[in-house]
């Protein structure tokens, strides 16, 4: 069932994404280290190799265009929670495309959107689609449980949460 809906968003987003490519073998790599580097450690060293400098990210409510961009809203959102940490469970590779499914985890410890920090753990399933060009991610569709996220936020009396960093 993962696999069918992770398929249905990469067919999904293929139109904007322009004619596919031979897979490429760099791929997997690139999308899991900027999960485990960018996101879960906030490390940006390696953003140059990962990241183009055209990358349009797609998030709920926030369009992120280019890596200073990227960079800023991803500093935001680990100023928030720190800990923050993203757990891929699924990764498929289509051509220049690759889905992956994760569940994200982090302690709120600074305001996020308006809402003081609750220091309550948060813990929600995402889904991402990524075109890549040359080696690097040039696009992203990030499909985070924002629903899961509120009610999370708002049982430690937050209130309701917009989406987005």
């Amino acid at each position: 069932m993962t696999r069918l809906v992770l398929s249905l968003l990469l067919a999904a987003t293929a139109a904007s994404c322009g004619p596919v490519v031979p897979e490429d073998a760099r791929a997997r790599e690139v999308v899991g280290r900027q999960h485990r580097e960018i996101w879960s450690a906030g490390d940006f060293s390696g953003l140059e190799e990962l990241y183009a400098p055209d990358y349009v990210g797609h998030f709920p409510g926030t369009r992120v265009e280019g890596r200073d961009a990227l960079r800023a809203f991803v500093t935001a959102h680990r100023d928030a929670f720190p800990d923050w940490t993203e757990t891929v469970e699924d990764l498929i590779v289509e051509g220049n495309r690759v889905a992956t499914r994760f569940t994200s985890t982090g302690t709120q410890r600074g305001a996020f959107l308006g809402v003081p920090a609750t220091g309550r753990s948060v813990e929600i399933g995402e889904a991402s689609v990524f075109h890549l060009e040359g080696g690097r991610i040039v696009e992203q569709w990030a499909y985070p449980d924002v629903s899961a996220l509120q009610q999370q936020l708002s049982a430690a009396g937050a209130g309701q949460v917009a989406p987005g960093p």
